[in-house]
């Protein structure tokens, strides 16, 4: 049994890593490809039915995604638009729902307000994952990845708390209202002070004691565990703890890593979440056919497909209302945030309603639903609550995923005309950092930039960078540089570091250079060359 399972893992990683690459080949985003292929898979006779086990995903799954989405984000980012951020990830968490249960108690028979809530706490949160690997490499402004970004992080937490309580009404009978919103905001702010607590605690471990980059990095694997597991033992949201958390040691990473530390922990994560993100993407697909056969013949396929394509739709267009007109009436009412949104025109407003993308999260939350309320009671729809909750996936991730590229194509978003470029942004910190550096060398070792051959050759070379900086910056000021020169600036260097790449790569047999001197000059280049390509 053990053996069997083994196997069956290991081919679906092989199968994720292949599909993947099939993908990047095709160009589709490999969420949108791995769900497709999972469909197909799913599908073919003889193929054993992959039943998702709700709570592998909760506790396995989404602590490491959620902890690695709060590292890099932008706290500063996040800060600067915590007011979007908030509305978005709390309150069209909440008209969402509200939408969607008067919706289907209009439309759907047998629905009530407590399944329609239900519902709505399913497929009211999108998936950021999906929709950061269907934007990569499109031009958007950096307003909008910030929001979508910050929207994920608190939406998930928001989310589960409406479906837990609707849960619960389902099964007791009995909601009231006012106790339902103190519970969200004790739920939530519980939460996040153990988030922060459990935080502090491995701050003091990584900060004081005699950690190695190779402790480090499993001490980051274990802390977004501790973390959801602590919260939800105390009947908190694990989802809360672990942003929160996760966006206090991000800020702090500076000090607690070093940096061996920090480059194996980010390589470490890097496949970490690229695997977590392709089982689950695949997963999905691969569960429709359980899902199909669980919908029965009380409701026919075309109809259930009906009810899931309209709360689609519905869910699109709360999305557009909500966020154009909160949008606009801040604006009106607020001029730090016309100033602070003035990137955000309405071509970028339109990208950020259709990258609302359901994904894991809203699968994981519709599996969770019991199939017996009691021993004699049966829980109510839950099969078509589950197709529903599928089709919405598939709308929005996959068709919606599919067409966004071209849909951002065809709007052609205006620039930032008020910003730096990427390349401007960073000279001028490179700038910065040279300045500082001969300043200290003038003030603290005037007597060994004379006398010590080494220092003198160091200060010379940070010269002759701080004037090719300098004379670099100006170029762009007078408009010099184009795309173009850009853009061959880049192959140009990128040839360079290949041809030393390779040149490495002929001294390994050479028995006068150590293989360790040539790994560390090829961790150097590879460090170059990432400071181009990303």
């Amino acid at each position: 049994m053990l053996h069997d399972n083994l196997v069956l893992i290991l081919v679906l990683l092989l199968g994720v890593t292949l599909l993947v690459m099939l993908g990047q080949k095709i160009k589709i985003s490999y969420p949108i490809f791995l769900v497709m292929a999972g469909l197909l898979i799913g599908f073919i006779p003889g193929m054993p039915q992959i039943k998702i086990d709700p709570n592998i995903v909760f506790l396995l799954f989404l602590p490491p995604l959620l902890y690695e989405a709060a590292w890099f984000t932008s706290w500063k980012d996040f800060w600067e638009y915590k007011g979007a951020i908030f509305l978005m990830a709390v309150g069209l968490v909440f008209i969402t729902s509200v939408a969607v249960a008067y919706a289907s108690v209009a439309f759907i028979p047998g629905f009530t307000l407590a399944l329609g809530f239900l519902l709505g706490g399913i497929i009211s949160p999108p998936d950021a994952v999906a929709a950061a690997a269907v934007l990569k490499g499109l031009k958007i402004p950096k307003a909008v990845s910030s929001l979508l970004e910050g929207e994920s992080l608190v939406n998930d937490a928001s989310s589960l708390i409406v479906f837990k309580f609707a849960l619960a009404t389902v099964a007791t009978g009995s909601f009231v209202l006012h106790e339902a919103a103190v519970s969200f905001i004790s739920v939530a702010g519980l939460g996040i002070v153990i988030g922060l607590a459990i935080g502090g605690i491995f701050y003091c471990i990584h900060r004081w004691l005699p950690t190695n980059e190779n402790i480090d990095t499993v001490l980051t694997l274990l802390t977004p565990y501790f973390m959801y597991v602590v919260a939800e033992h105390f009947e908190a949201s694990g989802v809360m703890a672990v942003v929160s958390g996760g966006l206090l040691l991000s800020s702090q990473s500076h000090v607690i890593l070093t940096p061996n530390s920090r480059i194996k922990t980010v390589s470490v994560w890097s496949a970490l979440t690229f695997m977590l993100n392709g089982v689950v993407f695949i997963l999905i697909g691969l569960a429709l056919p359980d899902i199909v056969h669980g919908l029965g013949p009380d409701y026919p396929m075309m109809t259930a497909v009906g009810y899931g394509v309209g709360i689609s739709l519905l869910a699109l267009v709360v999305r557009f209302i909500w966020l154009f007109s909160t949008a606009n009436i801040t604006k009106v009412f607020n001029k730090k945030t016309r100033v602070r949104y003035q990137d955000l025109t309405w071509h970028s407003s339109l990208v950020i309603v259709y990258a609302g993308m359901r994904g894991v999260v809203s699968l994981a939350a519709a599996l969770s639903i019991p199939v017996m309320i009691s021993e004699q009671i049966p829980f109510p729809l839950r099969n078509l609550i589950l197709f529903i909750t599928f089709v919405v996936i598939f709308v929005t991730l996959v068709l919606q995923g599919l067409t966004l590229p071209f849909f951002i194509k065809l709007l052609k978003i205006p620039e930032a005309k008020h910003k730096l470029s990427e390349s401007e942004q960073s000279n001028q910190i490179k700038l910065k950092l040279l300045d500082l550096s001969l300043e200290k060398l003038q003030s603290d070792y005037q007597h060994q930039c004379t006398h010590n051959e080494l220092m003198v050759n160091l200060k010379a070379e940070l010269q002759h960078s701080l004037v090719e900086k300098k004379d670099t910056i100006q170029a762009y000021k007078r408009g010099d540089i184009d795309k173009e020169d850009l853009s061959a600036y880049k192959k140009i260097v990128l040839e360079l570091i290949e041809i030393q790449r390779n040149e490495l790569h002929h001294l390994k047999h050479n028995k006068n250079y150590d293989d360790e001197i040539i790994r560390k000059e090829e961790w150097r280049l590879d460090l170059e060359e990432l400071g181009i390509t990303t």
